[in-house]
Order: structure tokens, then C-alpha cells, then sequence
């Protein structure tokens, strides 16, 4: 699926802010998965076994805990996969735009 997007601007310095906006967009998205990939780092040093497999393998009776642990892990992996697919949406766009 393709979105094309117009603004028309009065002026070129309206072009500058919402270039800008856009980079602080991707700086903040960048941050973003720093942060996610830290809370998984974590989870797979305390369970020993990296996301890929704990998605694949594990069911939430295989942790130590309860059942909002499995939740969590999986919804920082999933978190982790949106924040990726829209920045390199972003950055794919500038390549291609």
C-alpha cells in the first residue's frame, strides 16, 4: 500500500520545520527502540533464552512468575517490531522520495 502526501507551503522555510519534525520523529523513534530493546535484554538475561525463542517456544506457564511477565515480554517484542517497521517506513521514504 502506497500514501502520497501534498502540503503546500507558503514559503521554504515551512519546508525546513516539517523536515526537522520529521527528524525529531525519527530521533524520539530511535530512542524509543533503545529502550525496548533494553527492557528485552533484560528479560532474556533473567529467563536465559532470547525473544525469538520465547515467542516461538514458551507459553506464559514457563516463567518463574505470573502470567503479566509473558505479557509484558511479548508486548515489548511486539512494541519493539511497530517501532522498527515505522522508522525504516520513514527512512525508506527518504531514500526513495
Amino acid at each position: 500500500m502506497s500514501i502520497q502526501l501534498t502540503i503546500d507551503l507558503p514559503n521554504s522555510s515551512g519546508v525546513q520545520s516539517l523536515l526537522s519534525a520529521v527528524e525529531m520523529y525519527k530521533a524520539n523513534l530511535r530512542t524509543s527502540i533503545k529502550r525496548t530493546q533494553q527492557r528485552l535484554y533484560e528479560f532474556e538475561r533473567k529467563y536465559q533464552v532470547t525473544t525469538a525463542y520465547f515467542l516461538t517456544e514458551m507459553a506464559a506457564e514457563d516463567l518463574d512468575e505470573d502470567d503479566m511477565r509473558y505479557v509484558e515480554w511479548a508486548g515489548e517484542a511486539k512494541l519493539l517490531e511497530g517501532l522498527q517497521a515505522e522508522l525504516e517506513a520513514l527512512e525508506l521514504d527518504e531514500i526513495l522520495g
